[in-house]
């Protein structure tokens, strides 16, 4: 019989990373960086409209308990005690937006997810508020009036659901994006639960003065949000409370990072100038500017990169969010049905090595960055009777590349000092073919993290360096060295330029789609001044689409 692993060695911290698409719970070795164990479980999204997205507060708390017991379980297996996890981090899905009451600690509404539309109108009509030479919403948080950011979000809430209303007339709602929901619940809930955000999911609502780093009543008063339902905001790395109720019950939750701040800090970027992309439901490259704030002139957005400590500075960066990457994958199989698995996309691109002249713009939240363009809408073009299911999914592969291009050129321009390689993580960069993809399309290196779990490495170490804790050290010398895979562009510089002008063609199609916005019944007015031919053409792709795409004969 073999003998049973030995324990692993010195402190362990777990890391929470609830995405859109799922919820994981992964305990790395303080001492080594090294992942131990982890679970994973698949998240229900709900598309009541076009356009919306939501989710349900209650099972996304849920699947957080059954991540952690889960993790906990396998720990024992291999003979690691758990009673060594001597703290836990939180990393979030940003600007999905909860409210719910504080007395009996039931969401009033279900979460609305960063991704959702409905609240286009509303963005119209704040923006016809806003004096035509003094943006102030730009100029204090950073960010543009989109249908991205929480604060829209919260109030179609308050305008529109009754419940919402009177628990807020009434002083029983709490606001949280989704890391506040969490630590509430995991820290008491309505038993004194703590009611607190950081400062890097703070600035993602629209509501936070990045300059002061507080809640900005000019800001509340615009959007019309009471400032008692707020959270408290504290710094990334701190002890904000004790694990109340399941395996881990007494251990402190001391980290807390929107997802791309954990990705930044997980890979290690605490330089200036360093940046690094990252590959989930959608894409987002950050690029540190350390203690300045930098304003774009194209299309990026200013944000808080971190605050690793109470009485720790404040870093920046600019970001660039794309909308739909990983999510483009998750289409191709549930909409579609070409895929069974996000993996199969891989082989299915592999197979071709090429879209064949197809160009993919999955648009289908509108355009963000650098864009910021509502009425955009997704686009497949250069069909022939050749294309087929292969070149579509190479083509969602490049799409994705191709997007990474437009954000990095916008960085590039805003920072004036072209960055000379890339560094990528997430789970999305798995995918062989699309990091060479992405290496060719940029026409700079492509450096992997062999780990890919970077965002749940970087909330790890906020946990665990917090004050009180100390069993990560964040001292240069002290981090261990990250293992990297490096992809080199392999086609030359002109036929990247050429294949990207050809995607910049197809961009320039999705825009205008939609004429007039989503009203509250969340029907849009689409052009009727399209041409005929494009209804015969979408009714045969609908009628043939299935077998064609399929590969079917």
């Amino acid at each position: 019989m073999a003998a049973p692993k030995e324990a692993a060695v010195g402190p362990l911290v777990g890391a929470v990373v609830q995405g859109t698409n799922s919820t994981r719970f992964l305990v790395f070795n303080a001492k080594t960086a090294e992942l131990l164990s982890h679970h994973q479980v698949e998240l229900t999204q709900e598309f009541p409209k076009e356009g919306w997205v939501e989710q349900d507060p209650k099972e996304i708390l849920q699947s957080v308990y059954e991540c952690i017991a889960r993790t906990c379980e396998k720990l024992v297996d291999v003979n690691i005690d758990i009673a060594n996890i001597k703290a836990i981090g939180v990393s979030n899905q940003r600007e999905t937006t909860v409210i719910w009451d504080k007395l009996t600690g039931e969401p009033l509404y279900n979460a609305v997810v960063w991704l959702d539309l409905r609240t286009q109108s509303t963005v119209d009509a704040l923006i016809k508020k806003i004096p035509g030479n003094n943006n102030f919403v730009k100029s204090k948080t950073g960010l543009p009036l989109s249908t991205y950011f929480s604060a829209v979000k919260l109030r179609w809430m308050i305008d529109n659901v009754k419940i919402v209303q009177k628990a807020v007339e009434e002083g029983r709602a709490l606001f949280g994006t989704i890391d506040s929901w969490l630590i509430w619940s995991l820290t008491g809930g309505v038993n004194g639960g703590i009611h607190c955000t950081d400062v890097t999911n703070a600035s993602r609502t629209m509501l936070f003065n990045i300059h002061s780093l507080e809640w900005d009543k000019e800001l509340c008063d615009f959007f019309e949000i009471p400032m008692n339902i707020l959270p408290k905001v504290w710094s990334s790395s701190e002890v904000y409370g004790l694990m109340k109720a399941g395996v881990l019950e007494g251990v402190p939750i001391s980290g807390c990072l929107g997802d791309q701040s954990a990705a930044l800090v997980g890979q290690m970027c605490f330089q200036e100038g360093q940046a690094k992309n990252t590959y989930g439901t959608g894409c987002f490259l950050l690029c540190n500017t350390g203690h300045k704030r930098v304003f774009s002139e194209h299309g990026l957005l200013t944000t808080v990169a971190y605050k690793l400590g109470k009485n720790k500075p404040v870093y920046y960066a600019l970001e660039g969010s794309v909308a739909i990457a990983g999510a483009v994958i998750r289409w191709l199989r549930d909409n579609l049905g070409i895929i069974s698995t996000s993996e199969e996309i891989e082989n299915l691109a592999k197979e071709v090595g090429t879209s064949y002249g197809c160009y993919f713009v999955p648009a289908f939240s509108g355009l963000y960055a650098p864009y910021w363009e509502p009425s955009a809408r997704g686009i497949i073009c250069g069909l022939t009777q050749f294309t087929n299911k292969y070149h579509i999914a190479f083509a969602a592969l490049e799409a994705v590349c191709f997007q990474t291009r437009e954000i990095l050129d916008a960085m590039n321009r805003d920072c004036g000092i072209p960055l000379s390689h890339l560094q990528v993580d997430g789970r999305m960069t798995s995918n062989k073919i699309l990091m060479q993809l992405q290496a060719d399309i940029l026409h700079i290196p492509v450096i992997k993290a062999i780990m890919p779990e970077t965002t749940a490495l970087g909330a790890a170490m906020a946990a665990g360096a917090a004050e009180g804790v100390n069993v990560w050290s964040l001292e240069p010398d002290d981090l261990s060295t990250v293992m990297m895979e490096r992809f080199e562009p392999q086609i030359q510089a002109t036929e990247s330029e050429i294949r990207y002008c050809t995607w910049k063609k197809a961009v320039m199609k999705t825009m205008g789609w939609v004429t007039s916005h989503s009203d509250e019944s969340g029907d849009p007015t689409i052009f009727s001044s399209l041409p005929l031919g494009f209804f015969i053409v979408s009714t045969m792709i609908m009628l043939i689409g299935a077998r064609h795409i399929s590969g079917i004969p």
